[in-house]
């Protein structure tokens, strides 16, 4: 295989260069989010959404200027899809009637439209429900880290489960990080790429963990950051064509997959480039500064056993 001849690579040899890398996109994303924050959908704040469709493509200005001579000025006005399809995203009025308040829009649209639009879909989410949906979004997150650091300080040692953890926060800072800074629209399909590159980036650390652990109960005279760049060495042909394969059917949902899933197929390509990247540098790198080495990893050995061996 191509990819065979790179795999004597001293990856460990830039985990320092790495390490800078990561805190300066962990320092950015997190800036980010406190500033200018998350641009949330509807389905977080609460409010009402409407889809129309015009004849042909329509400028978006004279629609924000006919909602605003209306009383509509905070609504949020962008094309969906195409340059004939227009979103109208509108924040929670709790003295006006839903059903009544999208009529009055739609009306205003048609008023100030010289053709017939077509109305694709309104939506209503109330800003209970989107509370409730902000604080369990939250919460699943939390939750998955706190079990994905239990069952890797079972499955391998405890210094491992806080590397994988530590990659995982990484890896979901920094796509946060990066809607925050493109305020990109930010909905429950992007919570649940969220929780799918979790799953995605924690896969490909189980895997080199693996191999970590196959290769300091088999050799002997090397040092653990030789036996861990040894082991990347030996898995990253996998990780590669793995997230080269993933990253192709993502890249086909981001251009051809329409508006819908846009933000969902963006998150995913993020967070997948990313993972990878933590899976080689974050997680390994973190369990070695902890102090990893071949005597937490041997199985016991049976009385008499190393008396046997030569």
């Amino acid at each position: 295989m191509a990819i065979s001849r790179f795999n004597n690579l001293d990856f460990m040899a830039w985990r320092r260069l790495a390490l800078i890398l990561s805190i300066t996109l962990l320092l950015v994303s997190i800036v980010s989010l406190v500033t200018l924050k998350l641009n949330v959908g509807i389905d977080f704040t609460g409010g009402s959404i409407i889809e129309v469709g015009y004849q042909q493509a329509v400028e978006l200005e004279p629609i924000r200027q006919a909602l605003e001579a209306d009383g509509f000025g905070d609504a949020i006005v962008q094309h969906f899809g195409s340059a004939s399809e227009v979103l109208i995203r509108l924040v929670p009025d709790a003295e006006k009637d839903k059903a009544e308040l999208s009529s009055q829009i739609i009306g205003l649209l048609k008023a100030a439209s010289e053709t017939d639009i077509d109305v694709r879909r309104v939506d209503f989410v109330g800003p209970q429900v989107g509370e409730e949906l902000t604080e369990d979004g939250g919460l699943a997150v939390l939750y998955a880290l706190i079990a994905i650091l239990v069952y890797v300080a079972f499955r391998f040692e405890y210094r491992f489960s806080l590397g994988a953890v530590a990659a995982l926060i990484h890896d979901v800072v920094i796509t946060l990080g990066v809607f925050s800074i493109l305020q990109l629209n930010f909905d429950l399909s992007v919570l649940a790429a969220i929780l799918a590159v979790i799953g995605y980036s924690l896969n490909d650390t189980i895997v080199v963990f693996d191999r970590v652990r196959e290769n300091f109960r088999k050799i002997r005279k090397k040092t653990s950051r030789e036996i861990v760049n040894q082991s990347i060495n030996q898995t990253i042909s996998r990780t590669l064509m793995t997230s080269f394969t993933t990253l192709l059917v993502l890249l086909s949902l981001f251009f051809l997959g329409g508006e819908a899933i846009h933000a969902f197929a963006t998150a995913l390509i993020i967070g997948v480039v990313v993972g990878t990247y933590s899976s080689i540098y974050v997680a390994t790198t973190t369990a070695l500064a902890l102090g990893i080495s071949r005597s937490d990893l041997l199985l016991p050995d049976k009385e008499g056993e190393d008396m046997a061996r030569p």
